[in-house]
C-alpha cells in the first residue's frame, strides 16, 4: 500500500497521507517521500493549485517517535546524523516553495511535525472538531524544521511561545481567531472547502498569482533561513539529553500518538 495516494485534474494536484497503522505519523522515509512529491508537483506545469489532507480522522499525529530510522542513529558519522536530522526541514521547505498555491485539509488533528508540514503551506483548512498542538518541549525536544518563523508571522510571537512552550492545544476557533489556520468548515467538508478555494485561485491570473506568492514569502521569511539554519543541530543536542529520552520512553509507555506531554492527557 502506498503511503500516498496523488490525483491530479483539472489544475489540481490532491496529495492524501496514507499511513493509517500510524496515524499518518512521519517517518524519515515518509517525509523523504513528502518532499520528492513536492519536487516533482513544483515541475508539473498542469498544476497550479495542490491540496495536502490527511484521514478523516487526522491530518498527522507527528514525527514518528517509534521510527528506528530517527532515533538509532547514535552509531552513525555526524554528517549521516545531521542529514536524517534536517530531513523535516528539506520536507517543509519543499511544500513551502511550491509555485502554486497549496493549502492543507486539516481533519481531526494536526500534531508537532503534522502541524508544521501544514504551516509549510499557503493556507489551512480546518474540521470544526479538530485541534492542533505543538507537543516537542514536553518531549525534551525544541521546534525546529523552520516551523517558528512560519508560526510566528501568522500568530506573532507571545502566541507563538503559548504554543511551544506550554503546548497549548488549540481548537479550530481559536485557531481561526489567532490567524493560525483560514477556513473553519464542519468535520469532514475541509477537502470539499479547500476544492472551492482551490478553484476562486484558478480563476485568477496564474503567472501573476504566483509572482505574488513568491513576493509575500520573501518578505515574510527574509530570515527564516538564519533562523533556522541550526534547528537540525539543535534537535540533535536536544535529543540526547536525558530529559529527552525520559520524555520519549513515557511517550512509547504511553502508547498513544496523541498524547499531550505537557498535560499528560490525551490528545485523541
Amino acid at each position: 500500500m502506498s503511503d500516498l495516494f496523488i490525483e491530479r485534474a483539472d489544475r489540481i494536484a490532491v496529495v492524501r497521507m496514507n499511513r493509517p497503522e500510524r496515524r499518518n505519523a512521519l517517518s524519515i522515509d515518509f517525509m523523504r517521500a513528502l518532499t520528492r512529491t513536492a519536487e516533482s508537483l513544483r515541475d508539473d506545469s498542469s498544476i497550479d493549485v495542490v491540496l495536502l489532507g490527511g484521514a478523516r480522522n487526522w491530518f498527522s499525529a507527528g514525527a514518528d517517535l517509534k521510527d528506528d530510522a530517527r532515533w538509532s542513529i547514535g552509531t552513525k558519522s555526524l554528517r549521516e546524523q545531521r542529514e536524517i536530522d534536517q530531513t523535516g526541514y528539506r520536507m517543509a521547505q519543499a511544500w513551502e516553495q511550491l509555485p502554486q498555491i497549496s493549502i492543507a485539509a486539516i481533519e481531526g488533528y494536526a500534531v508537532g511535525g503534522g502541524l508544521a508540514l501544514a504551516l509549510a503551506c499557503d493556507w489551512r483548512v480546518m474540521g470544526r472538531d479538530a485541534f492542533v498542538s505543538l507537543p516537542e518541549i514536553g518531549l525534551g525536544l525544541p521546534l525546529t524544521w523552520g516551523t517558528l518563523p512560519r508560526l510566528i508571522a501568522l500568530v506573532g510571537p507571545a502566541r507563538a511561545k503559548r504554543l511551544t512552550i506550554l503546548c497549548e492545544r488549540i481548537g479550530a476557533g481559536d485557531a481561526l481567531n489567532m490567524g493560525l489556520v483560514d477556513y473553519v468548515v464542519a468535520q469532514g467538508q475541509t477537502e470539499d472547502e479547500a476544492r472551492s478555494v482551490a478553484r476562486r485561485v484558478l480563476e485568477m491570473p496564474q503567472a501573476s498569482v504566483r509572482m505574488s506568492k513568491e513576493t509575500i514569502n520573501a518578505t515574510a521569511y527574509a530570515l527564516a533561513h538564519l533562523a533556522s539554519h541550526a534547528g537540525a543541530d539543535q534537535f540533535s543536542l536536544a535529543a540526547a539529553s536525558e530529559e529527552a529520552a525520559a520524555a520519549r520512553a513515557r511517550f512509547r509507555t504511553a502508547g498513544c500518538a496523541e498524547v499531550n506531554p505537557c498535560t499528560g492527557g490525551s490528545d485523541g
